[in-house]
């Protein structure tokens, strides 16, 4: 699977910095959209997305398609999405490898899954359910995790690749995440990097996150700190120039602190890489 063009270094795209981008149109690569925000018939988010989309290209992230859940996909939010795709064009859609629905009720949350090749057959069924009707290239985030189940067959890199494979869809690699699961569960976030299917890797997300006392929680509410560039710096190593998108989701700075923070990434990557800023 080969990455999707030259897209760079993006931001994601957030309601305290609208103005600023509508207004004084500053030059970024990408942005990122939340999808379910603009799951809508209509109303103000889609005329300001429009007003976005003239200037920006803009790539999809999903929070609720729950394909680690064990009831089938949702139909009726599939088809929303799917309006969304064709509304933005974008040229491939994220979402996380996790569970967060039982029976129809929805927790709102990203649940780690039990890494079992059960788990994984059946996940992979509905991603491959899922990109075939969206008809977009799909990839899937590793998610920050808090607590592990006894019951897993594999380690969290393995059941990736394991998905992935059998989906025949991407890998959004969340860095961030992957050092934020080391610190809770106690293994080397490089040994990770290091066997996670290259030629899947899709997407890069970067982030900060908060310590205390007995774990680490992903909170994308500081700058991205020194063993998470390391990581991502192997990363870029390993897989080559891979668009990268910078989350800050809490106690937003201004516009250009946080396209600052993202801009650190290039540094990272070959200058052929096309970054602008």
């Amino acid at each position: 699977m080969k990455k999707l063009g030259e897209y760079g270094i993006g931001i994601g795209l957030r309601l305290p910095h609208l103005n600023h981008i509508l207004e004084r149109k500053p030059v970024v690569d990408w942005f990122e959209i939340i999808s379910e925000n603009y799951m809508v018939d209509g109303g103000r988010p889609l005329a300001t997305l429009d007003r976005i989309l003239e200037n920006y290209r803009v790539v999809q992230h999903g929070v609720s398609l729950y394909p680690g859940s064990s009831g089938p996909l949702n139909r009726e939010h599939l088809k929303r999405l799917k309006a969304l795709v064709r509304r933005t064009g974008t040229p491939w859609l994220t979402d996380h490898l996790c569970w967060g629905s039982v029976d129809g009720r929805y927790t709102h949350d990203l649940l780690p899954m039990p890494y079992t090749f059960e788990a994984a057959r059946l996940t992979a069924k509905k991603l491959r359910q899922a990109q075939d009707f969206l008809e977009v290239p799909l990839a899937v985030e590793n998610v920050s995790s808090y607590a592990e189940f006894h019951m897993s067959e594999m380690t969290e890199w393995e059941f990736l690749n394991e998905v992935v494979e059998r989906a025949d869809c991407g890998i959004l690699l969340d860095v961030n995440n992957i050092y934020v699961s080391s610190r809770n569960h106690g293994f080397d976030p490089r040994d990770y990097v290091d066997a996670v299917d290259g030629s899947r890797v899709m997407q890069i997300h970067i982030a900060g996150h908060s310590k205390f006392e007995k774990y680490v929680l992903d909170t994308h509410d500081h700058p991205v700190i020194e063993p998470v560039w390391r990581l991502y710096e192997l990363a870029i190593e390993r897989f080559g120039p891979t668009p990268t998108l910078l989350e800050w989701d809490d106690h937003i700075p201004s516009f250009d602190e946080v396209h600052a923070e993202a801009l650190k990434a290039a540094q990272y990557l070959p200058e052929t890489a096309g970054v602008r800023g």
